[in-house]
């Protein structure tokens, strides 16, 4: 009975770490019994990644050695002030001098001084590596997609994107500045800690180990939990920057329909599950912290009661005589023991947290655009305008044919009108062209050759594209028009403006070309963006221009300016246009009427009135409808 009072405090610490480690172990076990959630974008191996990512660093390998060995310095603080603290307690003990008191004091100092400046100099020196690799990947990432098709730009979510060129890379950078350097450091100063102990006691030393395979034990349960609530914050993350993206683009609808309390409920939906899956981590956190910290507790208190019962007695424990000065060192070396297991726990969680950042990254990267240069691509240095298509066929999904058999001629200088119901393939025409994709059947020649055989980027650096929804950049006017291409002038930029009768407006602004343009230009209304849009496009001579709808929701007398315009431009170069309006297309050379992807009809406005086929029902339905809305008025 004697014996077991005497022990009574180490079975009931050893009751309260078991009783734990039963729970820590059924929970594990009941979580692998769970079906495990697939994650798509974890298919490369850890190596893979690390070898992916050492290109980014590799530059920068003299700064990380350099660090490096500041880190050794640092270390030395953990390494050696537990010694310095074992003989200041021997000097109290046995012959007190104040002189080597504070010789061992200065010591002390000298040794934290020295590790406070390596620690600050190794952080410097890792945050402007970690930044410079920071911004090589978003470099990296934006011009790769910029690269991308049109098809697949439609298919990836534009929140998705933003998360992969904004937050994932800042988990790389944590990386580099602090993970792998953290997991070295913790790792160097496991092993010297280690070796310390059993240089100075290993009786000690093995009384303290037997509390490291509870450690690991927690620490595998910790991450089987740590990775899936990492996982749903990161997936919560994504979600609610993709839903901002969306409805934050199109809040005017919301507000149009009156739908702001069903967009709020959804967001707080969104909201709740981020909240919740953070909640979720901090929860694993809040349980893996405690439990180490008791292993730290429970290792301190074997080690004051074996130890101090020892050193009271003066007998020799497993053949170590133990001193209270090796008690001393052995309480200081058992806070830096554990605290660096419990960070490296930790830590090596955050390094999957940034592999699967970075396989996020490198899942972008490693999509080969769909349209692309052809090995034997050609520069086009300049283009006459000459445009053919040959029996072509294109579908965006397979089977669904958008355009079929499609095939007509325009001389260079034409200009060429595409009427047709939505969805008869008008504007699908004028985006092949331009090569936004490729066809699956046919051929479309410019000047007699394949555009496939053109290089992409000079093929658009020929054609001028206005659209019907016009995208102004942030920023002033000048910016929007020159799309800040360099060697342009204000006398040029307002030379194209006049042209276009663009100036009209731009005369009246206070501040002229420098008058701030709002996101996607909101402040100008839709005559004037679109104005604003034909002066970049002649500002940049392009040989074929593009129309599509440019002057669909235009006013009456911005509508005049427009035709004014256009008739400026037709001198130009090659034009077309795509229009529901049939009076603005009256005077052109040519008029396709498509039809389910067909061409049905084609010639001049005279040619196509004469056969009174469909293109003449469409004509006389909208000037029926002139003349009564003229009749109304």
């Amino acid at each position: 009975m004697a014996a077991v009072n005497e022990y009574l405090p180490i079975l009931i610490v050893g009751a309260v770490i078991g009783v734990f480690t039963l729970l820590f172990t059924a929970a594990y076990v009941w979580e692998c019994r769970k079906k495990e959630e697939k994650d798509t974008e974890r298919t490369m191996s850890d190596g893979e990644i690390m070898r992916r990512l050492l290109v980014y660093a590799r530059p920068y390998s003299k700064e990380f050695f350099l660090s490096l060995m500041i880190m050794l310095a640092a270390i030395a603080y953990d390494l050696l002030t537990p010694l310095l603290a074992a003989d200041i307690q021997k000097l109290v003990k046995e012959e007190f001098q104040l002189n080597a008191l504070f010789v061992r004091v200065a010591a002390y100092a000298g040794i934290l001084v020295v590790s406070l400046v390596c620690t600050y100099f190794q952080a410097i020196i890792l945050q402007k590596i970690g930044q410079k690799i920071l911004t090589s990947i978003r470099e990296d990432v934006f011009t790769h997609v910029e690269k991308l098709s049109h098809e697949q730009l439609n298919n990836i979510p534009v929140g998705k994107l933003v998360t992969r060129v904004s937050n994932d890379p800042n988990s790389i950078s944590y990386l580099f500045t602090n993970i792998l350097v953290t997991l070295v450091k913790n790792s160097m100063v496991v092993f010297g800690v280690l070796g310390a102990m059993l240089l100075l006691n290993y009786a000690l030393t093995l009384l303290v180990l037997c509390f490291v395979p509870f450690i690991v034990w927690f620490t595998i349960v910790f991450r089987k939990f740590s990775r899936k609530v990492h996982r749903s914050v990161n997936n919560a993350t994504t979600d609610l920057n993709t839903y901002l993206s969306e409805n934050l683009s199109g809040i005017k609808i919301t507000q149009i329909f009156n739908q702001e309390d069903r967009k709020m409920e959804d967001f707080l939906k969104k909201s709740r599950a981020l909240q919740n899956a953070k909640q979720g981590r901090m929860a694993v956190f809040s349980i893996f912290r405690p439990m180490v910290y008791m292993l730290f507790v429970s290792a301190n208190l074997c080690l004051f009661y074996f130890a101090s019962r020892v050193a009271i007695r003066g007998t020799p424990l497993w053949g170590q005589i133990i001193t209270s000065e090796v008690i001393v060192a052995f309480y200081m070396y058992i806070s830096r023991f554990f605290n660096p297991i419990q960070a490296l726990a930790e830590q090596f969680d955050m390094l999957q947290r940034s592999f699967a950042a970075a396989e996020k990254i490198f899942v972008i990267l490693d999509m080969e655009p769909s349209v692309v240069d052809s090995e034997d691509a050609v520069e086009l240095e300049q283009l006459k305008g000459e445009i053919e298509f040959r029996d072509v066929w294109f579908a965006y999904n397979p089977g669904e044919w958008v355009l079929r058999g499609v095939s007509f001629h325009v001389q260079p200088g034409q200009t060429v009108a595409f009427v047709g119901s939505t969805g008869s393939g008008k504007s699908t025409i004028l985006s092949l062209i331009c090569r936004n994709f490729d066809i699956q059947r046919g051929q479309i020649r410019i000047d007699g050759i394949d555009i496939r055989k053109i290089k992409i980027s000079s093929l658009r650096r020929h054609f001028g594209q206005m659209l019907q929804d016009v995208f102004l950049f942030a920023g002033d006017i000048r910016s929007n028009i020159i799309l800040r291409e360099e060697g342009i002038s204000d006398e040029q930029i307002m030379q194209a403006c006049r042209y276009v009768n663009a100036d009209s407006f731009i005369s009246k602004l206070e501040y002229g070309l420098d008058e701030p343009v709002r996101e996607r230009g909101n402040n100008f209304s839709a005559g004037q963006r679109q104005l604003l849009s034909f002066a970049r496009t002649i500002i940049h001579n392009p040989s074929v221009m593009i129309l599509d709808e440019a002057t669909a929701n235009i006013d009456t007398e911005t509508e005049l300016l427009i035709q004014d315009s256009l008739e400026k431009m037709k001198n130009i170069g090659t034009m077309l246009i795509v229009a529901h309006r049939l009076s603005t297309i009256q005077h052109a050379d040519n008029i396709i009427l498509l039809s389910h992807g067909e061409i049905k009809e084609q010639g001049s406005h005279q040619q196509l009135l004469a056969k009174k086929g469909r293109y003449y029902q469409l004509y006389m339905l909208q000037y029926q409808k002139q003349q009564l809305q003229k009749k109304e008025k």
